[in-house]
């Protein structure tokens, strides 16, 4: 019987991408160059965009960078409000895809989605301390689904206490609204608002504890779009804004059948119940009939995850299905590795199970090993379906499931039961 391996055994021409590089100190021939084509993209807004700056007064380099994550017009806008400092930005391998050579020069610095990798720690102690520039994370991590704040790890506020650093927060509006998450790809009407702010000096940071540095982090970076779409007055006209919302309101509140809300046009509705609801201009919902049970977006979209973290309380929640992996091992191409088979519940985590040239593998991550889910709506690089990906520290599997509309609650599951581990740890050590 063949040896169960923990890794993809992969042909010796298979180029590998090594994550632990130390970064380059970004050439300022790029430094322009960014410049330049953020100006370029930023004219494709066709509403405009404003950047306010908030106590950066007289404030250089270094210092820590923390961006909220809506969509890709937040690089524009944070290298046109940088300029002309230098900013070396986290970034993971998806988007070296293609163009590593590019992402070196302007002196990124590679990681795997929600994996812990202590070279990290050397790459940004370069960039903060000998080159003395701009450090850019986007602690989120990903896109945000829903237009509010996701997750923001305590190893942030730990990295700007070690390094001794300003800290400053880019907070995006408008961004989401213009291309949400599970609708990427039809940009809407919508005119975009940034402010640039420190919120935290460098003797601020080294008198406050990781814990407070922490807490300031949070509050600075919150954020709420449909909020903010409303009390600006901000109507989205296009008849196609509610398309695409049914992959985040995956569970109807009038029924509550999961995976089988769908949408078109102004309209999100269940296909079991028959219930539907409007999307408005200023981004509220309106049942067409009946009760409105969620006005706010946001509050259907947490009511789905209060309904998980209660399914797990129970025992009742597991997942299990086949799916169709693709890995990427390096920067250049992704592979193909047939069908597989995956289970997530609370004893195991994630384990994805399967066999590439007849060689069988089992990938793991266990669930105090992941906060989050890296989860992809109608994926550009691959399928444009829906997936998600578990990685390790040498490579990424991205699944596409068999079943239906199931990603978003799987990435409340993986960040519920990391809560839940994380509070018995804590009464435990009480």
């Amino acid at each position: 019987m063949n040896e169960i391996k923990d890794y993809i055994d992969y042909p010796a021409d298979v180029k590998k991408y090594d994550t632990s590089k130390l970064p380059k100190r970004q050439n300022f021939f790029f430094t322009v160059l960014l410049r330049l084509a953020s100006q370029l993209a930023l004219l494709t807004v066709k509403k405009g965009y404003k950047i306010e700056k908030i106590n950066m007064e007289g404030l250089k380099p270094p210092y820590l960078l923390l961006c909220n994550h809506m969509q890709f017009i937040d690089f524009p806008i944070k290298y046109k409000a940088t300029f002309p400092h230098r900013v070396h930005t986290i970034a993971t391998l998806e988007g070296y895809y293609h163009k590593p050579w590019v992402m070196e020069q302007i002196g990124s610095i590679c990681k795997r989605k929600f994996t812990t990798d202590i070279s990290l720690v050397r790459s940004c102690a370069k960039v903060l301390r000998e080159f003395k520039d701009v450090l850019c994370i986007y602690p989120e991590a990903r896109y945000t689904p829903i237009g509010t704040c996701a997750i923001i790890p305590e190893v942030v506020g730990k990295l700007a206490k070690k390094n001794k650093v300003p800290v400053v927060v880019i907070l995006h509006h408008g961004n989401y609204l213009r291309a949400p998450f599970w609708d990427f790809r039809r940009k809407k009407a919508v005119p975009l608002y940034s402010t640039v702010k420190q919120i935290l000096t460098a003797e601020e940071v080294a008198e406050k504890s990781v814990d407070e540095i922490n807490e300031i982090i949070r509050k600075e970076m919150q954020y709420d779009e449909y909020k903010w779409q409303k009390d600006n007055n901000i109507r989205i006209t296009e008849d196609f804004r509610a398309e695409g919302l049914h992959k985040v309101l995956y569970q109807c509140p009038h029924c509550m059948t999961e995976s089988k809300m769908n949408s078109k046009g102004i309209h999100i509705f269940c296909e079991h119940c028959g219930k539907k609801w409007e999307m408005t201009e200023l981004g509220e919902l309106k049942a067409l009939e009946g009760e409105t049970e969620f006005f706010h977006i946001p509050d259907w979209f947490e009511w789905e995850r209060a309904n998980v973290r209660k399914e797990i309380e129970s025992g009742n929640y597991s997942f299990e299905d086949d799916v169709r992996v693709y890995t990427l091992p390096g920067a250049h191409k992704y592979y193909y590795m047939g069908d597989a088979k995956v289970r997530h519940n609370i004893d195991e985590g994630f384990v994805l199970e399967g066999n590439y040239n007849g060689e069988p593998y089992r990938v793991q991550r266990t669930v105090k090993s992941l906060y989050s889910l890296h989860i992809e709506y109608d994926y550009c690089h691959i399928e444009p379906l829906d997936c998600f990906d578990i990685s390790t520290q040498h490579d990424s599997f991205f699944c596409y499931p068999s079943k239906e509309n199931v990603i978003t609650k799987l990435s409340f599951a993986t960040e519920e039961m990391f809560k839940i581990a994380n509070e018995k740890k804590e009464k435990t050590t009480a």
